[in-house]
């Protein structure tokens, strides 16, 4: 495997220890509040990040998933917490598969990275560029994470 993709890989890992660090300690009930001003809570966030990072490889490849059922009505693009039609996994799910995730990737996708598809409507086509779209994305959601966080412990 090229340095490069090392890196990418250290990063996809690096985040998400940062994801998880960024919720420890945090009770099922805080994970559910919406505060007022937000239209989601840290589960959802949480979810999505997870959810986003197979879909985006799944949209490439063409090839499944590995997505529990649920997840993209509860997590996916424009969904809320508001229009749930039954529960989310508990908190200590998510969290598990979210820290399972970078090496599940590592081990499906890591020989792979460079391999071409057909460009995605965004212009990406391997998995290594994918791949630092959906890191850049886990970052924009640790920020909405860590503001919930602010208004959850008020």
């Amino acid at each position: 495997m090229e340095k490069r993709h090392i890196v990418l890989f250290q990063q996809l890992e690096d985040y998400r220890k940062e994801v998880l660090e960024a919720v420890n300690g945090l009770s099922e009930e805080e994970a559910l509040i919406v505060p007022a001003g937000f239209s989601n809570n840290i589960l959802w966030n949480l979810g999505h990040i997870y959810l986003d990072q197979y879909l985006w490889l799944q949209h490439l490849t063409k090839e499944e998933a590995p997505i529990p059922p649920g997840f993209r009505e509860w997590f996916g693009y424009g969904t809320k917490p508001a229009d749930w039609q039954s529960p989310p996994p508990p908190l200590q799910t998510i969290l598990a598969l979210l820290e399972e995730q970078p090496q599940q990737i590592r081990s499906a996708y890591g020989e792979r990275l460079e391999e071409p598809f057909p460009a995605t409507e965004s212009g990406m086509h391997t998995i290594a560029q994918v791949l630092v779209r959906t890191i850049f994305h886990e970052g924009l959601h640790l920020s909405t994470i860590t503001a919930l966080r602010r208004f959850v412990n008020r």
